[in-house]
């Protein structure tokens, strides 16, 4: 009897092995968005106050799980400790408010958004769960759960492969204009954009683009696609 026992749970701990394979299939393994997100950072300028240099990637699978999250240096102490959960934030957004025929970045979700606007307090639909954040010295940090946190600036694209939506990525530290710019370039990377290409769900900014429910303000030293684009202005009020 307790050899029988011992295989079955042999048996449900494979299984469970398994699953989150399965869950996360597709998707890429830490190494693989390490190497995209540095390459990534090697175009054209990124602008924003670090060029592209200190971030946090994360990935989620379509069920929202976090799949992956790592950082982009050696030594993790050194990008922003707070970017991990908007990371996995980002990346949970992305994912959360895209379909096979809409990749809706959370770059276009920043108007909507605001207070006065059709969106105002979406964000509270759905909290962080702080006890899925790992201290930059490691931790599980919430692989195979649903740590949810909604974000709407620019980080986080939805993921795709053979036209099908198959979970989010979101990156976070530096401003959300330079994170949007590595995660665009980072899904190309991957291979993983929308059907409609990577300028699909792309930034848009009123002040270059014209008046857009879709528009995201400046930020300091704003690029887009290797082009300066401007900087955030100076606040007059509060």
């Amino acid at each position: 009897m307790k050899k029988i026992l011992g295989v079955l749970l042999g048996l449900a701990v494979c299984s469970a092995t398994d699953a989150f394979a399965a869950n996360c299939s597709g998707l890429p393994s830490a190494a693989q968005l390490r190497q995209a997100m540095l390459a990534a950072g090697k175009g054209p300028l990124i602008g924003g106050l670090f060029n592209g240099a200190r971030m946090w990637g994360a990935v989620v699978n379509r069920d929202g799980e976090i799949c992956e999250f790592i950082t982009t240096t050696a030594d993790p102490t050194q990008v922003w400790p707070g970017s991990q959960a908007i990371a996995k934030a980002k990346a949970y957004t992305a994912n959360a408010f895209s379909l096979d025929s809409l990749a809706l970045s959370t770059a276009r979700l920043y108007t909507f958004t605001q207070p006065g606007h059709s969106l105002w307090s979406l964000g509270q639909s759905n909290l962080w769960h702080p006890g899925l954040t790992a201290p930059p010295s490691g931790g599980s940090g919430g692989n195979n759960q649903i740590a949810g946190g909604l974000i709407f600036f620019g980080g986080g694209v939805p993921l795709y492969q053979a036209g099908k939506i198959i979970g989010g990525l979101g990156i976070s530290g530096d401003t959300s204009c330079a994170d949007h710019e590595i995660a665009k370039r980072t899904r190309t990377e991957l291979g993983l954009n929308p059907p409609g290409g990577p300028a699909v769900d792309d930034i848009t900014y009123s002040s270059v683009d014209g008046p857009s429910v879709f528009t995201h303000p400046l930020c300091p030293t704003t690029y887009r696609n290797g082009i300066f684009i401007g900087n955030e202005p100076p606040a007059t009020s509060y």
